[in-house]
């Protein structure tokens, strides 16, 4: 008999040693997004629930509001090894160069920041309401306009008012992108500007709520901003029955170096092995694929880089 009770004991002890091992496994990361209200937080949710039923509960992600992707960024000084953020991957470039909203706040953790994966592209939304009548940049003039405050979006609406010659035409008001929808309602502004993947939410919300024309760019103005052509479809949002022609940016998930290699790389492959199920539940989803690979256009995470050769994506040198 004593050999079996040796055995029991030994399975026992087995069985907790295993479970110790599961325990001890599970990895809690931080990933922090933007407002609440906007789709960036939305797709955040997704992305926790899906490393959640991805990896079987061994990968936590606890989602965190932020007041935009220049605040994500500037965290990199103070945060540890389970920090994940999104951004535009030109902002990384200006943070480690030191330059624009970046000059004089320069650090070496800046140069430590890696890519992960990408994320649905940043797109601009002009909403302006029905009641004001605007359905092109030269009626803003004279309105009354919420561009937001620190965020990347509302540094980009900034620069499309100077770039139409409307700096100095508009008045900004002193109001929270947060609290947009009910703004627009109250009457106290005119339009708001957003950056959300379509469909923004905040849109979604005005345009059943309230009734608003989303502005469409002009070639020539798309040409000036710079960035990407993007066309949103007919009958996204309540009301719009032609196509709205606006711009948008890539938009990646980063850490740095301080997260290990197999942290990075589980993140990462449970991420593109659940990006169909989020799809399903979420159309902006389903723009991603390895097209969007070229938009990292820096450093990869060493963790994420073993998941991608594994699953023969094309990478780059600056990659690497």
């Amino acid at each position: 008999m004593k050999p079996i009770r040796y055995a029991v004991i030994a399975t026992a002890a087995a069985a907790l040693a295993l479970a110790a091992g599961v325990a001890a496994a599970q990895e809690r990361v931080t990933f922090k997004s933007a407002k609440s209200t906007s789709s960036y937080y939305q797709m955040a949710v997704q992305v926790a629930e899906a490393m959640k039923a991805g990896s079987d509960g061994g990968i936590i992600v606890t989602v965190e509001e932020s007041q935009g992707s220049v605040q994500n960024v500037m965290e990199v000084k103070a945060r540890g090894a389970d920090y994940v953020f999104t951004t535009p991957p030109s902002l990384v470039g200006l943070a480690q160069g030191g330059k624009a909203m970046f000059e004089g706040k320069g650090d070496p953790a800046f140069d430590e920041i890696r890519a992960l994966f990408p994320i649905p592209s940043l797109t601009m939304h002009f909403v302006m309401s029905g009641a004001s009548g605007v359905t092109d940049f030269a009626g803003m003039e004279g309105k009354t306009i919420l561009l937001g405050k620190g965020s990347f979006g509302a540094r980009e609406g900034e620069k499309y008012l100077q770039l139409f010659g409307l700096e100095g035409k508009v008045e900004l008001a002193e109001v929270e992108l947060s609290n947009a929808v009910s703004a627009l309602k109250n009457g106290q502004i005119d339009g708001f500007v957003t950056a959300g993947s379509y469909p923004a939410p905040n849109v979604i919300e005005a345009a059943a709520s309230v009734g608003v024309n989303v502005l469409s760019l002009t070639d020539d103005q798309i040409a000036e901003s710079k960035r990407t052509r993007l066309v949103i479809p007919a009958g996204t949002y309540a009301g719009q029955e032609s196509d709205i022609v606006t711009t948008s940016l890539p938009v990646v998930a980063y850490t740095t170096t301080k997260m290990s290699d197999d942290v990075a790389y589980e993140l990462t492959k449970t991420f593109w092995e659940e990006r169909e199920a989020m799809g399903a539940g979420a159309p902006w989803w389903l723009g991603v694929d390895e097209s969007l690979m070229p938009t990292i256009t820096g450093k990869i995470h060493a963790g994420a880089l073993r998941y991608y050769k594994e699953a023969g994506f094309t990478l780059t040198d600056a990659n690497m």
